[in-house]
């Protein structure tokens, strides 16, 4: 009986990890789905991309990824996770680091028109705080971006 309860205990452990490995998505997928959204957002118009980003069955969510937009002065506009996030500004929150990450995103936006982040950010999954890479690129006067956690 002690060895069937560890066989299937290890079991338990390997699919945890083949889940977790087929769910969580890699800088490289957050990057394309930005990209992906910047191409649907300049063809669409904001109401009817922002809608579409915000729709959790919808084609903006993949894997643990989602999307958010910024305008340029901080304030969140539309949140694939989160759409309580609409209308309030994130400038000043900071990870646990003393990361500014929305700043830092608004500032790639302003400088360069696109860029990554890295900050750290409670993962929903896990319910730890991860390492997590961020993907964003200005497209007028908002930004659109998506991250990944990372191990690094």
């Amino acid at each position: 009986m002690k060895k069937l309860l560890a066989a299937v205990a290890l079991a338990a452990v390997l699919v945890g990890d083949a889940w977790a490995a087929e769910v969580r998505a890699t800088p490289e997928d957050a990057q394309e789905l930005v990209k992906t959204a910047v191409a649907y957002l300049k063809k669409h118009g904001k109401d009817r991309a922002f809608k579409e980003f915000q729709n959790r069955n919808g084609p903006f969510i993949y894997k643990d990824l989602y999307l958010f937009v910024y305008d340029l002065e901080g304030t969140c506009v539309a949140h694939g996770a989160d759409p309580s996030r609409v209308g309030k500004n994130y400038l000043g929150v900071a990870d646990e680091d003393g990361t500014l990450y929305t700043k830092e995103y608004v500032e790639l936006a302003k400088t360069r028109g696109s860029g990554w982040t890295r900050f750290k950010f409670r993962n929903p999954a896990t319910g730890k705080v991860e390492p997590k890479k961020a993907y964003t690129e200005r497209v007028g006067d908002v930004l659109v971006g998506s991250g990944a956690y990372t191990t690094d």
